[in-house]
């Protein structure tokens, strides 16, 4: 290279480490947390299951159920639903954003092969210029060199281009650290998808053994009415009771037995929804399902951790801090815009009109220099840029305090609502085992002629209803706690994505 060229390119790297990166650098927030929880519930009473914010929440928290069933939905969730590969898919395309814009700080290099048949239209300027001298007109060799001059050619090139824009004031640099958080950001999206599949899958599965619960709790209850109608149709026989006893329990057994249908739809809805989330047909676990469980059980005492932790922990405030840390960066890419750019080019190459001598070292040829191209006007539009950039960052801060506010915000409903469904499960049994043994006093007393039948159906309405409510507030505590683990945010620690920088192979751990 000639001396002249390198003393360019030297000039140009000095210039270049004298230059600073533009823009804000990123600082992570610091969210405004309170030291505790407002419904932390640090005491206790009988039966109730005690919230402690000394641990973190566990990431596997659907294992503290004790439902083997319930594990192997979670496990196959993640697996094969369908929503998480899309968010697989697009955290492979964040990443090639992201080596896109690491690319555009490299240098660029690339080889060309060329032909070209050309006219340079020689004639024309040879006419132009006059007539020949006198002493060259009539001559052969003359007329031989206008001759071939004129004539069309054949032009072949073989050739290396290379170029490099330095990345003076930063643009390349921000905007490579804008990418990388906006695939973090992807990352932090698909987390907060599987933090809500998990809980989704476990509240599916809560309402799913509810309706299975409901639906056996009536068909005892059709057994024992079954018997007060057969205890109702002896005494009429007997002349001791009434037509009007037998119709009235008939009409009970009825109305109970008119309950079954809609459980049967909420089961078949529920099997329907846990395939689907599954990643598969609906009816596919059907089979599987059909063997009824139990209602999920609450662990003795649930770990929730201490606000502090719940900013690293939520996925969707993790993904809003690196939308601000994008936003940012994004404002030092417009800041940039101001500046001039500066490329340095070089071509080296091959160059003849036939090819028998194309790669003789005659015919070589090369350039090299420095290009600046630097704004002079633009009418306001780069300036716009930067304003814009700058409110487009402010919108992103508003929006990392209004994801923390949310955050706190569920998990203190969360805990207020589990307490208080727990105070009134409570209240439910009580009426139940009241309402229980009040149906047996009154069915032992109208077996012996001491109670009016109307005192017997008003008790097992009673009992029906005291069962079915406590049943449904037992399921409530479940999907209550389950509320309670995804706002939390956890889950999601223990299976990061799997995927190829191509983003062939979808999948998770």
């Amino acid at each position: 290279m000639v001396p002249t060229a390198k003393a360019l390119i030297g000039m140009s790297l000095a210039l270049l480490a004298g230059c600073a990166v533009k823009g804000p650098n990123f600082s992570p927030p610091e969210p405004r947390l309170p030291a505790t929880w407002n419904a932390g519930q640090e005491a206790t009473t009988h039966g109730m299951v005690k919230t402690s914010p000394l641990a973190d929440p566990n990431p596997q928290w659907w294992r503290g159920f004790n439902d083997v069933m319930l594990d192997s939905l979670e496990q196959r969730a993640v697996a094969g639903n369908l929503d998480l590969q899309v968010a697989l898919l697009r955290i492979a395309a964040s990443r090639s954003q992201e080596q896109i814009a690491r690319a555009q700080g490299l240098p660029n290099l690339k080889a060309t092969a060329g032909y070209e048949r050309e006219q340079l239209g020689l004639a024309g300027i040879i006419k132009a210029a006059g007539p020949l001298p006198a002493q060259l007109q009539n001559n052969p060799s003359a007329t031989a060199i206008e001759s071939q001059l004129t004539d069309p050619i054949n032009l072949f090139t073989v050739a290396l281009d290379a170029s490099w824009e330095l990345d003076l004031f930063g643009k390349v640099t921000r905007s490579v650290e804008a990418a990388a958080a906006q695939s973090r950001a992807s990352q932090e999206e698909r987390n907060d998808a599987l933090v809500a599949l998990q809980a989704e899958v476990a509240q599916t599965y809560a309402q799913l053994r509810a309706a299975q619960a409901l639906r056996a709790l009536t068909i005892t209850a059709l057994g024992d009415e079954q018997q007060i109608f057969g205890l109702t149709k002896e005494l009429q026989a007997s002349g001791l009771g009434k037509q009007s006893d037998v119709e009235s329990i008939a009409g009970q057994l009825a109305q109970n037995e008119a309950l079954l249908p809609q459980y049967e739809v909420q089961i078949a809805a529920a099997d329907n929804a846990l395939a689907v989330l599954l990643g598969e047909p609906p009816g596919t676990l059907n089979a599987e399902l059909a063997v009824e469980g139990k209602i999920i059980a609450l662990p003795d005492v649930i770990a929730i951790g201490m606000p502090a932790s719940l900013a690293r922990r939520r996925p969707d405030i993790r993904e809003a801090e690196e939308n601000l840390h994008a936003a940012t960066a994004e404002t030092g890419v417009a800041i940039a815009s101001l500046y001039p750019d500066l490329s340095l080019s070089a071509q080296y190459g091959l160059r003849n009109t036939t090819t028998k001598y194309l790669f003789n070292w005659a015919s070589r040829f090369y350039s090299v220099g420095p290009s600046i191209s630097l704004p002079i006007f633009n009418g306001g539009s780069l300036t716009a840029n930067v304003h814009l950039a700058k409110a487009e960052q402010a919108a992103a801060a508003i929006a990392y305090r209004k994801a923390v506010l949310n955050a706190l915000q569920e998990v203190e409903n969360a805990l207020v609502g589990f307490h208080q469904d727990q105070l009134r499960t409570q209240s439910l049994k009580n009426a139940a085992d009241a309402n229980a043994r009040a149906l047996a006093l009154a069915t032992n007393a109208y077996r012996h002629g001491l109670a009016s039948f109307i005192t017997v159906l008003d008790s097992d309405r009673q009992q029906v209803q005291a069962q079915t409510q406590l049943t449904s507030a037992l399921v409530q505590q479940s999907t209550d706690l389950i509320t309670l683990y995804k706002a939390l945010g956890g889950g999601w620690e223990l299976n990061p994505p799997t995927i190829t920088p191509e983003g062939e192979k979808v999948g998770l751990q």
